[in-house]
């Protein structure tokens, strides 16, 4: 329960995939509502999920690298008004490969049991973002292959 993991293979270029998880306007195409951060290490930012009723739950995000298109890492869901750092937010990896004509693409989140929570509490966050990224990932593949453009 310390690290949640998955891979996909996507049918489109490392570029393209990289630009589908790091840059906002194509991040809140597949997995947040809202997506509103500078695409530079340190560049604090947010990303809001739509709750019912229309109001906007607000989660703080800050980018930790950019190495396209291999890699992007961000810190998020800490304390506003405090930097992220390892204790107080979850570290998500997408590290990028090309394989065949497209891309293995693999997530990683860790930090639930870093946070100093009880057992009980690192179990409902790993639930809940286990329940999330299977839920938001695999729209991930169908809109980066949308943007692909044929051969």
């Amino acid at each position: 329960m310390g690290t949640i993991e998955r891979q996909l293979y996507v049918e489109a270029a490392p570029e393209v995939v990289f630009a589908v998880v790091s840059e906002p306007e194509h991040v809140k195409r597949w997995w947040p509502d809202e997506a509103d951060y500078p695409l530079e290490p340190g560049g604090p930012g947010r990303i809001g999920f739509a709750e019912d009723g229309g109001a906007t739950h607000w989660e703080t995000f800050t980018v930790v690298e950019v190495d396209p298109p291999h890699r992007f890492t961000f810190r998020w869901s800490y304390p506003q008004g405090v930097p992220a750092r390892r204790g107080n937010s979850f570290l998500v990896e997408f590290v990028l490969a090309p394989e065949g004509k497209g891309t293995r693409l693999t997530m990683t989140e860790t930090g639930f049991r870093e946070q100093g929570w009880t057992e009980a509490q690192v179990v409902a966050a790993y639930e809940d973002h286990v329940a999330g990224w299977d839920h938001f990932l695999p729209l991930l593949p169908r809109y980066a292959e949308s943007l692909e453009v044929p051969a």
